[in-house]
């Protein structure tokens, strides 16, 4: 049964599914700390994930904690860097980096949406041929990385493996000239019924043109097909217009997480 409009998913297992959904290569658990890294290839997957707490719950030794993930981050020569929620439950772990001058950056917003929102999400460009496949086709990969990437081939090639370990499908949107015009990914973590929205890149010659719009209404139906029950996405706090077009598909704003990243230390230098 599709969930009620007025629920969304639970904190524990929404943070759960964007964990599987965006899997490191490496991770390690660190009481309820997971650490992740994946060679330093985007900040999800090498930031350190403080897992949702149920009520009463306590993370610990917090100053014990940073100092064991600093070991960890080391040996593998990436920076400290945590993806937390900006609500009460974190506000000690915010507290403590403050106290040790993390960076604050990458705000980002979590958009919910259920398939039992009622109505369906605008189609987009008329016409646009989207087509789906189980995993990411050449096209479909050059787009996004040119459009999101960051780095070159080796980077592209650990995206790729962080992309393919949740079940997905990969929508692609072409022009009336056959060239992939926007592309957007559907996780679907095994065993769940939530489904999350990520990849969207639209080419920038073919932008307000529909075919943002035509990829997301064929991922969104694509899962309710497939028995998906509740949507997600996540969406920079300062991409408006992206945030205007998930708000015209049904999504509405459940939370906002943020970087906390480690300051660089100088070296001591002289004699």
């Amino acid at each position: 049964m599709p969930t009620p409009d007025n629920t969304k998913p639970a904190a524990l297992d929404l943070e759960a599914a964007m964990d599987a959904a965006w899997p490191a290569l490496e991770r390690q658990e660190a009481g309820n700390w997971v650490l992740r890294a994946a060679a330093g290839v985007t900040q999800r997957a090498n930031s350190i994930w403080p897992r949702a707490q149920e009520a009463g719950q306590s993370d610990g030794d917090l100053a014990a904690l940073l100092a064991d993930a600093r070991a960890w981050y080391r040996q593998r020569r990436l920076p400290v860097i945590f993806q937390l929620f900006d609500n009460p439950a974190a506000a000690a772990l915010h507290d403590l980096l403050d106290a040790e001058r993390f960076t604050r950056q990458s705000e980002t917003v979590v958009m919910t949406r259920s398939a039992a929102a009622g109505g369906t999400p605008e189609d987009g460009r008329e016409g646009a041929a989207v087509e789906l496949a189980p995993v990411p086709s050449e096209d479909w990969l050059r787009l996004w990385w040119e459009v999101d990437g960051r780095g070159g081939g080796d980077a592209l090639g650990t995206a790729r493996a962080i992309l393919e370990g949740c079940p997905s499908l990969y929508a692609l949107a072409r022009d009336g000239d056959g060239r992939a015009a926007a592309v957007g990914r559907l996780a679907m973590p095994a065993g769940g019924t939530l489904g999350g929205v990520y990849g969207m890149a639209t080419r920038p010659d073919a932008r307000r043109k529909g075919y943002a719009a035509a990829t997301l209404h064929a991922l969104l139906r694509a899962g309710v097909d497939r028995g998906v029950t509740d949507f997600w996405l996540l969406v920079t706090a300062q991409n408006h217009g992206a945030r205007a077009l998930y708000s015209r598909a049904g999504f509405s704003e459940s939370g906002r997480y943020l970087y906390r990243q480690e300051r660089p230390r100088r070296s001591l230098t002289g004699c």
